[in-house]
């Protein structure tokens, strides 16, 4: 049974169907996810700093992995998709589903869901989201900041920003009852962490040996390749399987996928050469990364045009934040997490509501500016804001909190010798 007559069961009453496809499917694209952020993260942020940090990157990432996993089936799934609060009448339903589903309770291997996947395969797909949003934070403050400082850093912000968030635009919370589009997550995963990125970049303040003109080398060029590797493949499980089943709807969302990362890399490389005299691998893999990130939030509403014209715009524009604007206000967002993750994904939710088309979307769907819908493109507005402002504030406060506690930057010494060493007590080659 294909998702829409799963739904229309549903619907009427029945008892949604399970689907050996579509589930299959959902096992598939929830493994390609976490590729995304073990090996795929890990190695395109390990290879962009220097040699003496890489490990760090690492223990960061695998940290995520782990905790923010335990986190999500003690509590987060239950906070973002539960339904407790919305059956009980209690007014925090618009901003948090419930307790209602802890530890997974009443989640067992028949519940499924309307396109006929078991509940717990959702849960696990939607668990794969969770853990590589914070890990793409990390890129702002890489090389500086202390990892108990860190981790609890990373363990409250992913309770109190991205749970909460993932309800608001996925769960039935206040974004998604107004009509705002998020495929795959421009707002929840992108936004969120890029800002968050911004934020933490300008309090926890600039490398020691950081200076504007000259650049701090990555020290393993090969590693940001195939870490943007799997990231793109990973990206085919990310925006195709978001729709929950395998049907028209993820064959368009591995079309645009793919051509929006393909039209961004050579769209980077070419302001590169352009700009720079010389096209760089590392320019042309954060091109398709950026690429990657603008689609996500549109990937379930536009056509291949939307796709191209995404392609071409976004890398314009991060290139211009990366290149210019961050030299010229001094901030030391150190991989460029900000200026790819955020402001990739603040164009991309904003040309969601421009490109969007029925076309994709069916007849009853959702529309963008240029075809005659003003009134999306301002929804997406009102969530791009919602989500800025939201994901400022808090990392704003976490961060007051956590340095006053345990601390988080790294002293002197440890930075000037690296902290693969001095937190770690391990060297990346030996």
């Amino acid at each position: 049974m294909g998702a829409t007559a799963a739904a229309a069961a549903e619907a009427a009453g029945a008892e949604p169907t399970p689907d050996t496809g579509n589930t299959a499917w959902m096992i598939m694209a929830t493994i390609l996810v976490l590729l995304m952020s073990i090996p795929g993260i890990a190695l395109f942020y390990g290879g962009l700093v220097r040699q003496k940090n890489m490990l760090s990157v690492i223990m960061q990432t695998l940290f995520i992995v782990g905790v923010v996993s335990i986190l999500w089936v003690a509590f987060g799934y239950s906070w973002a998709f539960g339904t407790g609060f919305s059956e009980s009448g209690n007014p925090l339903w618009a901003v948090m589903g419930g307790f209602d589903k802890a530890f997974m309770a009443g989640v067992g291997t028949s519940a499924t869901m309307a396109s006929g996947i078991p509940e717990l395969v959702f849960a696990m797909f939607q668990c794969m989201f969770a853990l590589i949003t914070p890990a793409l934070i990390l890129g702002a403050f890489a090389e500086r900041i202390r990892f108990s400082g860190y981790a609890v850093f990373i363990v409250l912000w992913v309770i109190l920003a991205y749970f909460p968030m993932a309800h608001w635009v996925w769960g039935g919370g206040f974004l998604q009852q107004m009509g705002a589009i998020d495929f795959a997550g421009g707002t929840v995963v992108h936004i969120n962490a890029g800002i968050s990125a911004l934020v933490m970049a300008l309090m926890i303040g600039p490398r020691d040996d950081y200076r504007r003109g000259h650049a701090i080398l990555p020290h393993n060029i090969t590693f940001v390749f195939m870490g943007t590797s799997f990231l793109w493949i990973g990206w085919f499980g990310f925006n195709a399987g978001s729709g929950l089943a395998a049907d028209g709807l993820a064959a368009n969302a591995l079309l645009v996928t793919h051509v929006a990362a393909a039209v961004a890399a050579v769209t980077w490389m070419a302001a590169d050469w352009a700009v720079n005299h010389k096209p760089t691998t590392v320019g042309a893999c954060t091109g398709a990364v950026a690429g990657l990130v603008a689609i996500t939030p549109a990937a379930g509403s536009v056509s291949l045009g939307g796709a191209i014209a995404i392609g071409v715009i976004t890398p314009l524009v991060c290139f211009m934040m990366v290149a210019v604007v961050k030299p010229y206000f001094k901030y030391d967002d150190a991989l460029d997490a900000f200026g790819v993750h955020g402001i990739g994904g603040i164009v991309g939710s904003l040309l969601t509501g421009v490109f969007a088309t029925r076309a994709v979307t069916g007849e009853a769907g959702a529309e963008g500016a240029l075809y005659g819908d003003w009134h999306q493109l301002w929804v997406q507005v009102v969530a791009t804001l919602v989500s800025i402002v939201f994901s400022a504030v808090v990392t704003y406060v976490l961060y007051k909190i956590v340095d006053s506690l345990v601390g988080i930057r790294a002293d002197k010494r440890m930075e000037e010798e690296g902290l693969d060493i001095y937190e770690h007590g391990e060297s990346c080659y030996n």
